[in-house]
């Protein structure tokens, strides 16, 4: 038995989705299995294990995490020389809380968050924090319910969202996700480039800034950002490749360098109640000053009773001498020192409630202090003061703010070192949530009650001698938050550049995202073969995905050359915004749709907090920058798109799953109210093809035709019908299915397949026909290929079938399309530069041929194509008046197309009609010969002796005169009543009364010979000789009966005159519409007696003969095209 418990590595090392449980490696577990007392299910046991060989299976699972050297070892021992892999160890705390505080708290915080309160005051800032915390809150509520629902392989958030929301939505958001931890990567590296650049070695800089102003000093340090993050992002790179433990390994130290920090900026705060720290800061009227240059905040000094110009003198003077000339805002203000940190117990927190925003170059004044002025004055000296260097608003700060809140999936990510993952990761994630929550509201306020409120707008703490802001609130050293900042910012940047190789090697593993799926020809020398490696998805020998890593380096490259850590944050935090915001739609999806599935541990979650948390993430990713956010929106769109074109096909129960059933089932019952307006019809196909014996199309061009009609966008179903029993036929009927859709593909036909296997064709047609569609949505309309091999002998049932399908449409009020020579109908590619589409409108059948030339045209293969309409004139018709009034009702029809009457005037019948009728009965006589019983021929020989005393009683010309008369009544009468049969000219129902002959009967006048082919004979003078004048009708047709050859008298005359109206009818269109691309045509209806069936096809034959393309149109019995609007 091989048992579905073996493991089936899908390259990746992780089960394969296919099967609904985990896979046990241990494959001789499941073949221990007592057959005595489990007879009864033997049979089943390849297909459906026992319950202790899948419980046992359950219990041997480990899951491993992912990026490791199990990856290597799965596909290289091929499972058989597997090395015991010890069970993941790690708890809550170190599995799951720290490497979330690790990611949460990060560069933002110790770069910008003093800067933040600062400008937008105590209480926006506070707002911004509650907002953003709020979000990542919610979205850990609804991580936790999905984490929860089962298990999640290594993969995290891209895992938890494709399996939840299907391949189109997990490769969108996982290739954000993506960027977003790229970008990340990059936002760390300029943070740890300003850090050792501004605060630790600013000599280091290769472009100098001493002396420059404005645009010039901003150009070379965003290059020296440039040049130094290139270097930092190259060694990073090279460490990742070289080895991911060192990276893992060095996490912990990281970790402590921030805690530490934190620790220290907590003491300070306590300090500052006690003894403020000396950081002051220089005022030169209102205006803030560099403190670089000078030693003394005052203009002159008292040195020996001699008063003495200071360093500051000499920046704002051109001498150090009393009367030296200077610049006149130092001539006219009074320098000013105050401390930079007034302590907690200052009271300062009043002044920093409310917001300061300033516009880029601005000067950073205290409030409340004098300044003079000149008006008109020319600032000079800016670079003496501090400036702005970016204009601020609130949603600037929301953008740049929430980078600091994400990295709340990093527990996720690391579920498969987990002990008990489904009780870690919420547990975990919320507590490290909170925590990091608590430590950023609480610095809002503690920053804004200690620290001055010109020194928290200062950017780069140029006011306080160049310290970093944070870090003169910390204690015991600024330096404590320096360096603890440096190595934070390195491992967060080493982090994002391990994390996100890893993410785009699960995406491309997946092989859901076709441009990750560049193929490289690789053979293994194992025992499997592989076609194809994915060049993402695969790594070097210790697991490293080295093409993923290449390209995360060169995404992180681009983040780099932007330069500036307040342009990057807000691009990294769109992304991460959309990603959060599908895992709450995920979530939101499965609780309102009552998924079987979804039985989450963690219960603590309810939809309408996804919903608050997705529309949190939504409403967020417009405040931070609207341009960023529709940005963000099309890159996830075309991704979905792409990968709903191009992608592969993947099923893993996904919530959109969901959503597209509950919509279908709610838009199904819609459709039940009631039959559509005639505005809203359109052909519901259903394409009828036949297959051979390999199950292929044999009319691939009727799908083209199809796809042409289409313009329509209803409902398309094509059917095959096989004969046979289901039992036995069911691999053909499954490879008639792959056959067909193959196909749709190809000629892009957008619909379903149905394959129904029955005892004979007929039947398996006549379910087809009866049980496609579902409720509302059912076919209108078929479109079937006329049978080319029907005159064959042993192709008799072809056209029995064809007949009775056509009888079959009649009852069910469906309307058909026979196409004839298929074969020599254009495909998709092909383009008519010009031509007609002709319409012969014979009969109004609901307006089906208006419509059908209509959508046609809409098509680029027949968009050149210009329509005519010609429509047939009886004697008695107004030709003139038709055309007019036909123009008239197609420009009401905004229908553009050209109008032509042919008249057609009644004749006598021709020699070669009677001859074409004599084949056409001899024709019938022989396929009948050939298949009938013995029984049957008896019947046959008598039928055959009937009719021939019939015919010695039709030289008895009285009969026919009485006879005559009295018919001529009955028909006009029955014409008056329906002048729409009239207006066939080729079925007349009122003249054909059924007759009680059997349907093996062979000739048509089975009944009392006489009166049938009297009948008969005045019918055809009724019908075909209205043109004569009534008082000649008798005595000419007693004439013609006698000038007649001997073997035309035995002929049914009513053939006779159906055949004269389908030669004369084909005469005219051949002359018309010989040129044309496409003839479409009124197919009249079969004959009520079903004796005539034979005859029928001869008369379509005949009517189509000399047409190359042939379109029969037979209408539902309802309107589908109408002038009002």
């Amino acid at each position: 038995f091989v048992f579905f418990s073996l493991v089936f590595l899908s390259g990746d090392g992780n089960p394969k989705e296919s099967s609904p449980f985990i896979n046990s490696s241990d494959p001789e577990k499941s073949q221990q299995y007592d057959g005595k007392t489990m007879a009864l299910f033997e049979e089943e046991m390849d297909t459906s294990p026992m319950v202790s060989s899948l419980l046992s299976s359950l219990a041997n699972y480990s899951n491993l995490p992912q990026g490791s050297k199990e990856h290597e070892e799965a596909e290289n021992n091929e499972g058989s020389r597997k090395k015991p892999v010890k069970a993941p160890q790690m708890g809550t705390l170190m599995g799951v809380y720290m490497p979330c505080m690790q990611n949460i708290l990060g560069v933002i915080l110790f770069l910008r968050m003093t800067w933040m309160v600062g400008i937008g005051g105590v209480i926006e800032a506070f707002v911004i924090v509650l907002m953003c915390c709020s979000t990542t809150m919610l979205t850990a509520i609804s991580m936790s319910a999905i984490a929860t629902n089962g298990v999640v392989p290594a993969g995290g958030s891209y895992y938890m969202i494709s399996r939840s929301l299907g391949p189109e939505f997990g490769g969108a958001v996982g290739i954000c996700f993506y960027l977003g931890t790229t970008f990340a990567g990059a936002m760390y590296i300029l943070g740890c480039i300003e850090i050792l650049l501004i605060y630790i070695v600013p000599q280091a800089a290769i472009f100098k800034m001493e002396g420059l102003e404005g645009a010039e000093a901003e150009a070379a340090m965003l290059n020296n950002m440039r040049v130094y993050g290139t270097l930092v992002l190259t060694s990073m790179a090279v460490v990742v490749f070289v080895g991911v433990k060192y990276v893992n390994k060095l996490a912990l130290v990281f970790l402590a360098c921030v805690i530490c920090s934190i620790l220290a900026v907590y003491a300070g705060v306590i300090k500052t109640a006690i003894e403020p720290p000396v950081f002051p800061v220089c005022l030169l009227g209102n205006r803030t000053l560099v403190w670089k240059g000078f030693d003394v905040c005052a203009k002159v000094i008292e040195r020996e009773n001699v008063t003495v110009t200071t360093k500051l003198w000499r920046l704002f003077c051109d001498s150090e001498l009393l009367n030296a000339t200077c610049d006149s805002y130092f001539v006219n203000n009074n320098v000013t020192e105050m401390p930079g940190i007034p302590g907690i117990t200052s009271g300062i927190l009043k002044e920093n409630l409310f917001g300061n925003y300033l516009d880029k170059g601005m000067f950073l004044e205290k409030v409340g202090y004098p300044s003079v002025e000149e008006p008109d004055a020319i600032p000079t000296n800016t670079n003496r003061y501090v400036l702005a260097d970016i204009t601020t608003f609130f949603t600037l700060l929301v953008g740049i703010y929430f980078p600091s809140v994400t990295g709340i999936m990093a527990g996720s990510n690391r579920s498969g070192d987990l002990r008990d993952a489904q009780k870690s990761i919420p547990i975990g994630t919320i507590m490290a949530i909170s925590t990091t929550s608590f430590i950023y509201m609480s610095s809002v306020v503690l920053f804004g009650s200690c620290i001055e409120g010109t020194v928290l707008r200062d950017k780069f703490g140029e006011a306080v001698r160049g310290n970093l802001v944070i870090g003169t609130l910390a204690w015991p050293s600024p330096w404590v938050i320096v360096i603890g900042s440096f190595f934070s910012t390195c491992g967060a940047g080493l982090q994002s550049l391990t994390g996100a190789p890893r993410l785009l090697q699960a995406i491309a593993r997946d092989g859901i995202v076709p441009f990750l799926r560049v193929s490289i020809s690789h053979a293994r020398t194992h025992t499997r073969t592989h076609t194809h490696t994915h060049v993402f998805g695969h790594g070097k020998a210790n697991g490293e995905p080295t093409w993923a890593l290449l390209l995360t380096a060169s995404i992180c490259e681009s983040g780099i050359l932007i330069a500036s850590l307040d342009s990057v944050a807000p691009i990294l935090s769109m992304f991460f915004l959309m990603c959060y915001m599908f895992v709450n739609l995920a979530c939101a999806l499965q609780t309102l749709l009552r998924t079987p599935n979804w039985r989450p541990r963690f219960k603590f979650y309810h939809w309408a907090l996804s919903f608050l948390g997705m529309s949190l993430c939504l409403s967020l990713m417009f405040i931070c920058s609207w341009y960023y956010a529709i940005v963000a929106m099309a890159i996830a769109g075309c991704i979905y798109k792409y990968i709903e074109f191009r992608g592969a096909e993947k099923e893993w129960g996904d919530g959109i799953r969901g959503v597209s059933l509950s919509a279908a089932r709610y838009a199904l019952m819609r459709l039940e109210e009631g039959p559509p307006h005639t505005k809203n019809w359109r052909p519901q196909i259903l394409v009828l093809v036949s297959v051979d014996v390999e199950q292929n199309v044999e009319q691939p061009r009727l799908l083209s035709l199809t796809s042409q009609l289409k313009a329509g966008k209803g409902l398309t179903i094509v059917g095959t019908a096989l004969a046979g029993t289901f039992l036995d036929n069911h691999p053909q009927a499954q490879q008639a299915e792959q056959s067909l859709k193959k196909l749709m593909e190809t000629e892009k036909v957008k619909g379903f397949c149905q394959v129904v296997v029955s005892s004979n064709i007929r039947d398996a047609t006549s379910h087809l026909v009866q049980a496609s569609g579902l409720g509302g949505l059912q076919h209108n309309t078929l479109l079937v290929s006329w049978p080319r091999n029907w005159k064959q002998a042993e192709d008799h049932q072809l056209w029995r079938n064809f007949i009775e399908l056509v009888r079959e449409t009649t009852a069910a009020s469906k309307a058909l399309l026979v196409a004839k020579n298929t074969a020599a109908f254009p495909s998709n590619g092909e383009r008519f530069t010009e031509g007609h589409i002709d319409v012969w409108w014979i009969v109004h059948d609901g307006g089906m041929l208006m419509l059908l030339p209509f959508l046609l045209r809409q098509h680029k293969v027949w968009r050149k194509c210009k329509m005519r309409i010609f429509t047939v004139a009886q004697m008695d018709d107004n030709s003139i008046q038709m055309k007019k009034d036909l123009t008239t009702f197609l420009y009401h029809l905004r229908l553009d197309a050209q109008v032509e009457v042919v008249e057609m005037h009644d004749s006598d019948i021709s020699a070669y009609t009677y001859e074409k009728t004599l084949m056409m009965e001899q024709r019938s006589q022989i396929l009948k010969q050939i298949n009938l019983t013995k029984t049957e021929r008896e019947r046959e020989i008598q039928s055959i002796t009937d009719s021939s005393r019939g015919s010695i009683r039709r030289k008895n010309p009285a009969a026919v005169t009485t006879q005559l008369s009295v018919t001529e009544e009955t028909a006009s009468g029955s014409k008056e009543e329906k002048p729409e049969e009239e207006e066939q000219l080729i079925h007349d129902k009122s003249t054909n009364p059924p007759t009680p002959a059997t349907p093996q009967s062979p000739v048509a006048e089975a009944e009392t010979p006489g009166t049938v082919v009297q009948m008969t004979w005045t019918e055809a003078k009724c019908d075909g000789d209205q043109a004569k004048p009534k008082g000649l009708s008798v005595t000419e047709g007693i004439k013609d009966l006698f000038s007649m050859k001997p073997e035309w008298e035995n002929l049914n005359q009513s053939n006779v005159r159906r055949m004269h109206t389908a030669l004369r009818l084909n005469g005219e269109i051949v002359k018309k519409s010989q040129e044309a691309k496409l003839v479409l045509l009124n197919m009249p209806g079969p004959p009520k007696n079903r004796n005539g069936d034979e005859n029928y096809m001869e008369f379509l034959e005949v009517l189509t003969e000399g047409l190359n393309r042939v379109l029969l149109v037979r209408g539902g019995g309802r309107e589908v095209i109408t002038i009002y609007s």
